[in-house]
């Protein structure tokens, strides 16, 4: 063999090496690691390097993820996801902090047919060509707020007044407690509401006390959350508080204080793992998600949000096995699809906060089983009956 052969043969070879190489899975995540909700965002970005730990390849494929800051703006977020598609090519979507911030994220994947993970709540969006594209890991909030109505119930209580959000999470919460209330003897008698970035709410809390309500139920999360619990408490209010789940968080806690005690969320069976029945599957995937936690972070998970993010891991890593399977490539547009395809085909994944099943029918994938009752007391969660 000539000289000249002998170095086209070489060249050949090494192109042709890394054909034959395994490709990264690659992961678009947007989160919030800056603005107003951070205190959700940053446990999110947690949650997703605890998921990272505890499953770091599929099937010999290695999961890469990008991460970038959207800085709890919803403009940003999609741009950040245009980013990660056009420029860097991701396989799949996830994120983000804040239901105005995944919406617009959503909104942006569906137009460019690529699947998204989304471990925010968010309401309805069109499937889009080809679709639908999306899957959220949190609970369907109509689903949580049922579980407040249903407490009320029980106790007796007639009247509830809303003091929520000013924004995407805002309606949802209240939508859900309008409609959880339909053919009940339950009245809602306020809807109060708040920019995330306001100093004050004595507005607000001044108004809904005064409608004089048997209970009251708020739609706020994180740090901003706290905002009216203690100005209630301030105020005197002595009646039954009902949060959400967006109020499992140290961050909430550590400002709320003790005006926190006896208030009533319905939240993710990961909140109080330690106390489930052995007989729960969701407790020994709890239980791991705080080991694959502190091995990443190097402490002990101390909030909800965290857990969204490592479930939508779950589910990705569920989803990338069936989509390999296929014999499709990642960095390809027929891996996307056959990922599409694999999620909305996710049966009985277990995870920390439900056990998932999605199909094009149900973005959410979880039923009764991802809901329980806890009652702040002290900086612990009670789980109730």
């Amino acid at each position: 063999m000539t000289l000249i052969k002998r170095l086209l043969t070489s060249t050949v070879l090494l192109v042709a090496i890394p054909s034959l190489a395994h490709a990264e899975i690659l992961v678009g995540f947007v989160t919030a690691l800056s603005g107003p909700v951070s205190s959700i965002g940053i446990p999110n970005g947690k949650g997703i390097a605890a998921g990272q730990a505890y499953i770091g390849e599929i099937g010999g494929e290695k999961f890469r993820v990008i991460q970038l800051d959207d800085a709890s703006d919803a403009t940003a977020s999609t741009r950040n996801a245009r980013k990660l598609v056009e420029q860097d090519k991701v396989d799949i979507l996830m994120g983000t902090s804040g239901a105005p911030q995944t919406l617009a994220m959503a909104t942006a994947a569906i137009e460019m047919k690529v699947p998204m993970i989304a471990v925010s709540p968010i309401a309805p969006v069109p499937a889009g060509e080809g679709g639908p594209w999306v899957v959220q890991t949190p609970q369907p909030t109509p689903l949580l707020v049922q579980g407040i109505v249903d407490h009320m119930k029980a106790k007796g209580l007639k009247t509830v007044a809303f003091l929520g959000f000013s924004d995407a999470f805002g309606d949802l919460m209240y939508n859900s407690l309008v409609e959880a209330a339909k053919g009940t003897d339950i009245k809602v008698v306020a809807n109060e509401r708040y920019a995330r970035s306001d100093s004050s709410v004595t507005a607000q809390v001044l108004r809904v006390v005064a409608s004089k309500p048997d209970a009251i139920m708020l739609g706020g999360t994180g740090t901003p959350g706290a905002l009216p619990v203690i100005a209630l408490s301030e105020r005197g209010y002595k009646g039954p508080l009902y949060g959400n789940h967006g109020m499992i968080s140290a961050d909430f806690l550590r400002l709320a204080g003790k005006a926190a005690n006896g208030i009533i969320c319905p939240t993710g069976p990961v909140t109080a793992a330690e106390q489930l029945p052995d007989s729960n599957p969701i407790q020994k995937v709890a239980l791991a998600f705080r080991a694959a936690f502190e091995k990443a972070s190097g402490e002990p998970p101390t909030d909800s949000f965290s857990s969204y993010s490592f479930d939508g891991w779950l589910v990705l890593a569920d989803a990338a096995k069936r989509a390999l399977a296929t014999g499709a490539k990642p960095g390809t547009p027929e891996f996307r699809l056959a990922l599409r395809q694999a999620l909305f085909t996710t049966k009985d994944v277990v995870g920390t906060q439900g056990v998932y099943s999605y199909t094009p029918a149900d973005r959410h994938g979880v039923d009764a089983r991802s809901r329980i009752m806890v009652q702040i007391e002290d900086g612990k969660y009670k789980l109730l009956p």
